[in-house]
């Protein structure tokens, strides 16, 4: 089977030299972007009833599980070779989606996809976002 790199990000956060650009989000991107994505990865993306149902972590950690061992590895890589390969193979795949995860705590679906990659292909799958927000201007700066 093709090699596959994978890594995340947020669709804020990314550049195109990081990889490429691949969708997870149930619903489409809201702003402009400056780069083109390069597919939707559906297996991987949940369904608007899980985005939607507003649970904790790890109830909706259990359920995404579910989704992602019903696909399995082999078609999940499948797909993601699909997209990627129709792009660049030689770096990585990077799973898009919104959520900031620079703050302790934050959550979302690719993390919890990046730990079970990594637990059932022992791959590492890197969080390439994740960098601290700028600090805001106090009014009293001096």
């Amino acid at each position: 089977m093709s090699e596959l790199k994978i890594a995340t990000c947020t669709y804020q956060e990314f550049a195109p030299e990081m990889g490429t650009p691949i969708r997870t989000t149930a619903g489409g991107v809201r702003f402009p972007l400056g780069y083109q994505i390069g597919g939707h990865a559906r297996l991987i993306t949940p369904p608007w009833e899980l985005v939607k149902a507003n649970l904790a972590a790890d109830a909706y950690e259990f359920h995404y599980r579910r989704q992602l061992n019903e696909a399995g590895p082999d078609l999940i890589r499948q797909e993601l070779i699909a997209i990627a390969g129709a792009w660049d193979l030689d770096v990585p795949a990077v799973l898009l989606c919104f959520d900031r995860l620079d703050h302790p705590g934050q959550w979302c679906h690719r993390t919890m996809f990046a730990r079970w990659w990594t637990e059932v292909t022992n791959e590492d799958v890197p969080e390439l976002g994740a960098r601290p927000r700028p600090a805001a201007p106090t009014l009293f700066e001096f």
